[in-house]
């Protein structure tokens, strides 16, 4: 069994113009763990997220993915920034889940799911539609396959993404805030299908601002504020017993 880190961030910085919105991240996140990223909203975790799929190309450090670098290849000392088509190659083993679902409008369930393994895998259509079948079974929607985007709820939306992303059977799960665009009796039936997937050993990065979800499901909560990691361990330190006055005041507010 692979003993590398299925995601290694080192030194990573990353600027819009002339805000610095990473100055730093180190992060390690081992095969099969659930870490997830918490703070005020413009802390970095959501561009953080971005940079680990190249949807945004970083300034400083270097990030792998199951050990190999996002974005770039390396000779000597140097970087090079890998074509856009290498990089479309190894996004597509990276599933995100967005806040807004970014569901096609004008496909059905079944189809929003079995669009990109058909076009960007090549799957044969009988076989994607099998395993979308399967996987919007997976998520509670069996009833919903041939429902439009705009006939279903918001967790219904997300429910679809998530089956979306995982029909590309992705090596790692991005969850970027998937909840917060949902009404508060919708969140559970998104954080159910999460922790279903983290039952089943799928490694994930999650954005959260639910922290009794963080709680329960996570190996590792990282605290992140003003684009550095303040502080990280397991859920009942960082959550339970913080050491560091930000996370300490963060938590106050928050858990209050």
């Amino acid at each position: 069994m692979s003993t590398q880190p299925m995601v290694k961030a080192e030194g990573i910085h990353k600027r819009f113009g002339r805000l610095e919105v990473l100055r730093g991240i180190d992060l390690t996140v081992q095969a099969g763990e659930v870490t997830c990223l918490i703070g005020p909203s413009g802390s970095g975790k959501s561009t953080f997220l971005r940079c680990i799929n190249h949807l945004e190309k970083i300034q400083a450090g270097r990030l792998w993915v199951d050990g190999e670098l996002v974005g770039y290849r390396q000779q000597g000392d140097r970087l090079y920034e890998l074509k856009e088509s290498e990089v479309a190659r190894k996004r597509a083993e990276i599933g995100m889940v967005f806040q807004h679902f970014n569901l096609f409008g004008h496909m059905t369930a079944l189809q929003n799911v079995i669009e990109a393994p058909c076009l960007v895998k090549r799957a044969k259509r009988g076989e994607a539609i099998t395993r979308a079948t399967e996987l919007l079974g997976r998520v509670g929607l069996a009833e919903k396959l041939h429902v439009y985007p705009s006939q279903l709820s918001g967790g219904q939306k997300q429910r679809v993404a998530i089956a979306r992303a995982l029909a590309m059977e992705p090596k790692l799960m991005l969850f970027d805030e998937p909840t917060s665009a949902l009404d508060p009796e919708l969140v559970g039936e998104v954080l159910d299908v999460i922790k279903g997937l983290a039952a089943d050993g799928m490694t994930m990065l999650v954005v959260t601002h639910e922290m009794g979800f963080a709680r329960e499901v996570a190996d590792t909560v990282v605290f992140m504020d003003d684009g550095v990691v303040v502080e990280s361990g397991p859920p009942e330190a960082v959550l339970g017993n913080p050491q560091h006055a930000r996370t300490q005041d963060f938590l106050g507010k928050v858990l209050a």
